[in-house]
C-alpha cells in the first residue's frame, strides 16, 4: 500500500495514508466511521488500487454490497490480484443473488487463490447453498481436506464453525456438537462464538455479571422475592389475627390462669 501511494505527491500521500490507517483501525469496531474515512481517501486518490480496496471493505462491512462490489472490481482491475474473488462472491450473496456466488465458485479464478482464499471461497459457496435452501448440499460443500486437517491455520476455526452450523441445520446435533468443540480448540483468538454455541447445545446458560440488563433482571427477581416474603408475612399476621379472634370467641376470663390468680390475690 505504501508503494502504491508513492505515485502521489508527498502531502497528498500522507493525507490518504492517515485515512487508510483509520479505516484499518475502525473497521471491526466502528464500521460507519471507517466508511467515512474510506470515502475521504477515495475522494483524494480514486486511482490507487489500495484505496479502492479499502473503500470496498468499508462498504462491505456497512452492508453496502453493491458499492463494495464495484470497488472490489476496480481494485482487482488495477492490481490484477485474485484474492478479492471470494469477497466479491459474498457481495453477490449480500445483494440476494446466491446463484451468482455459486457460479463464481466454479470460475477458473478460484484456482489462482491461495489456500486461505480457496477456503474462503468454499465458505461463501456453502453460504450460498444455504441461502437457496440447500442445507444438505452446504454440508457436502464444506467437506474438504482442509476440514479434515489436524493442523490449525488462520481459517481453521471458521471452517469448523461453519461446518458445525451446517450440520445443526440438517438436524445432526451430535455431529454439530463435535465440530463446535473442534472449532473451540482452534479458535485461540475468539473469532467465533463456538464456545457459546457448544454451551447452548449442552444446556448451559451464562449470565454476564457486567450486563446492565442482567442486573435489572436480577433486581426484578429480588424485588419479586421480597414481595413474596412480605406477602407471606402479611398472611402469617392475618392468620395469627384470625386465630386470636377464634380463641377469644371460645376462651373466657374464667379459663385464663392469669385472671384466676389475680382473683385469688384479691
Amino acid at each position: 500500500m505504501r508503494q502504491e501511494l508513492q505515485s502521489l505527491p508527498k502531502t497528498l500521500a500522507e493525507d490518504v495514508a492517515k485515512n487508510l490507517v483509520m479505516v484499518a483501525r475502525l473497521l471491526d469496531e466502528d464500521a460507519p466511521r471507517a466508511y467515512e474515512h474510506a470515502k475521504v481517501a477515495l475522494r483524494l486518490a480514486s486511482r490507487v488500487g489500495a484505496v479502492r480496496e479499502a473503500a470496498g471493505f468499508a462498504a462491505y462491512h456497512t452492508q453496502r454490497y453493491q458499492e463494495a462490489l464495484a470497488e472490489f472490481r476496480a481494485a482487482r482491475r488495477m492490481s490484477g490480484r485474485p484474492d478479492l474473488w471470494p469477497v466479491m462472491a459474498d457481495c453477490e450473496r449480500g445483494m440476494g443473488r446466491p446463484e451468482r456466488a455459486l457460479a463464481m465458485a466454479g470460475e477458473p479464478e478460484v484456482q489462482r487463490l491461495d489456500k486461505a482464499g480457496q477456503v474462503e471461497m468454499r465458505l461463501v459457496a456453502a453460504g450460498a447453498r444455504r441461502d437457496l435452501g440447500q442445507a444438505d448440499a452446504a454440508v457436502v460443500t464444506l467437506q474438504s481436506p482442509e476440514l479434515a486437517s489436524t493442523g490449525v491455520h488462520p481459517w481453521t476455526a471458521r471452517l469448523r464453525y461453519a461446518y458445525a452450523d451446517a450440520l445443526l441445520e440438517v438436524g445432526r446435533e451430535e455431529d454439530a456438537r463435535e465440530w463446535f468443540a473442534k472449532a473451540v480448540e482452534a479458535d485461540h483468538e475468539g473469532l467465533t462464538d463456538a464456545s457459546d454455541r457448544l454451551a447452548e447445545l449442552d444446556g448451559i446458560e451464562f449470565t454476564d455479571a457486567l450486563d446492565p440488563d442482567a442486573e435489572e433482571i436480577g433486581d426484578a427477581e429480588d424485588t419479586a422475592d421480597g414481595e413474596d416474603v412480605e406477602d407471606l408475612g402479611e398472611e402469617a399476621e392475618d392468620s395469627s389475627a384470625e386465630g386470636a379472634v377464634v380463641g377469644d370467641a371460645d376462651f373466657t376470663d374464667e379459663d385464663d390462669p392469669a385472671v384466676a390468680d389475680e382473683d385469688s390475690q384479691r
